[in-house]
């Protein structure tokens, strides 16, 4: 029988659940196809927008967009036009149900279950196709995936040792090639994060303003120590790239802003007889709260273009 057996929707760039269906069968076959859900929940960032998954009698579909991935388990004979369909029907309600700062922010696995009755009546409605009343065109799907079809994952390479990170700069079946990491965009700017980008502003201007003022001590005192100056355009240049960071992608992202920090507060500890302890509390926090921006402003996931 050609049906839809469940659906998730998970972050991509960390694979959360964030809402799933009840699923009631406990068969083997089920079991297995849970495993491979899970496999790629963790390989989501590095995969295109549309993939499936063929395993045995049951194929994993999903598609991707703003930072979560919509994913299903059907049969091997349900339609593929139908399945896609169902995934943006997923999302589009979604998006509309939660905005992207709820999305950013989950901790908690299935925070948004609520979702799941959704979930439920849409799949109801795809399993009674004889009855299935939508607006889905269906011959624009069907021509969308002609022109762009889903890169077919086999499951030799979701078991392999190396995952899919050989294939994260490569060219995929029907989806073109992939840009590389420095080129991709980022999740829209949300309103902490303008504050921190000014914030971060600030703090560079006020560094360079005192660096300024340093020079000119030392040209007057001779007996002034010069690695304050040092001290003072450093954090210039941490405040300055951590603005960097946040606008644009670039490679080991989190990592530089973690290391960008310390610079901060590296320079913070060496200026401490210079400044009081309100102004160093305010150069730390705003170098906290930018790490933490640049943090949560992940990689955009590509939109599908399909008219549903």
């Amino acid at each position: 029988m050609s049906m839809i057996l469940s659906a998730s929707v998970v972050r991509v760039r960390d694979g959360l659940p964030l809402s799933a269906s009840t699923d009631y069968d406990q068969s083997a076959g089920m079991q297995e196809c849970r495993k491979y859900f899970k496999m790629l929940s963790k390989k989501l960032s590095q995969l295109p927008d549309r993939c499936t998954l063929k395993t045995g009698q049951y194929n994993i579909n999903f598609i991707s967009s703003l930072g979560v991935s919509y994913m299903m388990l059907c049969t091997e004979n349900y339609p593929s036009v139908l399945a896609f369909c169902f995934l943006d029907e997923l999302q589009k309600e979604f998006i509309t149900t939660y905005n992207m700062m709820k999305t950013n922010t989950a901790i908690r696995p299935y925070c948004f279950i609520e979702f799941d009755n959704f979930i439920q009546r849409t799949k109801q409605r795809y399993n009674n196709t004889r009855s299935l009343s939508t607006k889905m065109n269906l011959v624009d799907m069907q021509t969308e995936i002609k022109l762009r079809p889903p890169y077919q994952i086999s499951v030799s390479e979701l078991g392999s040792a190396n995952g899919f990170s050989h294939l994260s700069g490569g060219e995929y079946k029907g989806t073109g090639k992939i840009s590389a990491a420095p080129h991709q965009r980022l999740e829209p700017v949300t309103l902490p994060g303008i504050v921190s980008f000014v914030l971060s502003l600030l703090c560079g201007a006020l560094n360079l303003i005192r660096g300024f003022h340093a020079i000119e001590s030392l040209l007057q005192n001779e007996g002034e120590d010069f690695s304050y100056v040092i001290a003072f355009f450093l954090g210039t240049a941490a405040c300055l790239y951590q603005c960097y960071l946040f606008v644009y992608y670039t490679g080991w992202r989190n990592a530089k802003s973690f290391l960008t920090f310390g610079l901060i507060c590296l320079c913070n500890m060496y200026l401490y007889e210079l400044r009081n302890l309100w102004q160093l509390f305010f150069h730390v926090t705003v170098g906290a709260f930018s790490t933490l921006q640049i943090r949560l402003r992940q990689p955009q996931g590509k939109s599908p273009d399909y008219n549903v």
